[in-house]
């Protein structure tokens, strides 16, 4: 008999294996942070003995969701500019108040309340990019939550730095200071096309290949950011990113609304990852990214809510729901995005994209206790024939109960462990009233 620190029961274990097993009235035994086995629950009491265990019968229990795309301090300005196109609500709205409020300070209380809503959402990871990254890695740290954080590069003077130079000082020292840290995984994050000139990107691919590193970029969001680039410079965005060679394994491409089928070939030919955010796609009425035509040139896509600014959540549930019922109507194909692929969008693919698949996004042997348990027992998740169609297109937010990252527990009955809402919400009021003012 072995003694593990954690073992959990659960009616369901969905996995999102390679083969996207479900095991029904099975276990989860965990030590030292790391997943041990997945074995019928009658097994595991012949084989293992838990510290502490839990019987959640009724619930499933899935690889915590990944959020692919966020900008995690920009909680604060949650509803802040609503209902304008993309270019109106950054220039004449979010960088105006961006120059006036982004600080460590905002940064900080920002941080902790997008990781209190991820974590009471089912969002074990993230894969960020904001100035000041390196006190959300340190909040991320402090709460035990698992994220991606981008080194921020961008033409513009900011709070953060004053020129392009400093970005990539100031994003290299954050890169030693988190380099060894099991929860924070550290990416260049370029701010796109029309705000980093060729100079800079040349550095990020030279920087992305030395450190071996993933790049972060919004790409071809709108019809008009296509028009004005390829105005100005002759080429559409990704045919410049193409020719200096950032077209890579390595780059995450963000939104990704406005595509040519040769594009998409180029993609699948270069093993680029794309992050879908309908929601913000649809609420800014930036386009549609075209899922369904990558997912069949076996491009990697993975799912992200973009910043509570522009969404205005970080829901990934929702998420899940509206990038499949998207991709059916935008298709005329009930088949088009089924539940089993939107789910694996907002986890193992998101894994994938961030180059730390081999840690987390999937629950198996060896891999991180990233997980999360969903209550299936109520009014509107009942009847019960499929767990994994249930989570997609049934369940919301507030039926997670359980939350953990490396084996640490960050939500237990739906109660965060690591963070005082109390506190919080207090945070949130004085910088919401001193923002409004």
């Amino acid at each position: 008999m072995k003694h593990v620190d954690t073992i959990i029961h659960a009616d369901w274990i969905i996995t999102a294996d390679r083969n996207n097993t479900v095991h029904q009235a099975h276990s989860v035994a965990i030590d030292a942070g790391t997943i041990q086995a997945i074995l019928p629950a009658g097994q595991m009491s012949q084989h293992y003995q838990g510290r502490d265990e839990h019987d959640l019968k009724g619930h499933a229990v899935m690889p915590g969701l990944i959020n692919g795309h966020t900008h995690v301090p920009m909680n604060l300005f949650r509803g802040f500019a609503d209902d304008l196109p993309l270019m109106t609500w950054l220039q004449d709205h979010i960088w105006p108040a961006e120059a006036k409020w982004v600080s460590a300070e905002f940064v900080e209380v920002g941080s902790r309340l997008a990781f209190a809503e991820m974590i009471r959402g089912g969002v074990t990871t993230c894969n960020d990019m904001y100035f000041f990254p390196e006190v959300t890695a340190k909040v991320a740290n402090e709460v035990g939550f698992r994220a991606g954080v981008g080194m921020t590069i961008i033409d513009f003077p900011s709070s953060w730095a004053e020129n392009i130079d400093m970005y990539f000082e100031k994003g290299l020292a954050l890169h030693e200071a988190f380099q060894k840290s099991p929860l924070i995984h550290v990416t260049l994050a370029p701010h796109a096309p029309y705000t980093v000139s060729e100079t800079p990107l040349l550095r990020v691919k030279a920087l992305s290949e030395t450190l071996q590193l993933p790049v972060n970029i919004h790409l071809q969001e709108t019809a008009a950011e296509v028009d004005d680039f390829l105005d100005l410079h002759g080429v559409r965005p990704l045919q410049h990113l193409n020719k200096l060679g950032l077209l890579t394994p390595s780059l995450i491409a963000i939104h990704m609304t406005q595509l040519t089928d040769g594009e998409i070939e180029l993609l699948a030919e270069n093993g680029v990852s794309i992050i879908h955010c309908p929601e913000s796609n649809l609420k800014l009425a930036s386009g549609f990214c075209p899922v369904h035509k990558l997912l069949q040139q076996n491009i990697n896509v993975g799912l992200g809510t973009d910043g509570a600014a522009s969404n205005n959540d970080l829901d990934m549930f929702g998420e899940m729901r509206t990038a499949a019922l998207l991709s059916k109507g935008l298709m005329g194909d009930p088949s088009a995005l089924p539940a089993e692929t939107a789910l694996r969008m907002a986890t193992i693919n998101n894994a994938k994209a961030m180059g730390i698949d081999a840690i987390t996004g999937s629950l198996e042997t060896g891999k991180s206790a990233d997980l999360i348990s969903i209550d299936l027992q109520s009014i509107e998740t009942l009847p019960l024939y499929d767990p994994v169609a249930q989570i997609v297109y049934s369940v919301g937010r507030d039926r997670v109960a359980n939350v953990w990252v490396a084996g640490q527990m960050l939500l237990k009955d739906r109660q965060l462990t690591t963070l005082s809402e109390t506190d919080l919400c207090e945070e949130v009021t004085m910088w919401q009233n001193r923002i409004k003012s």
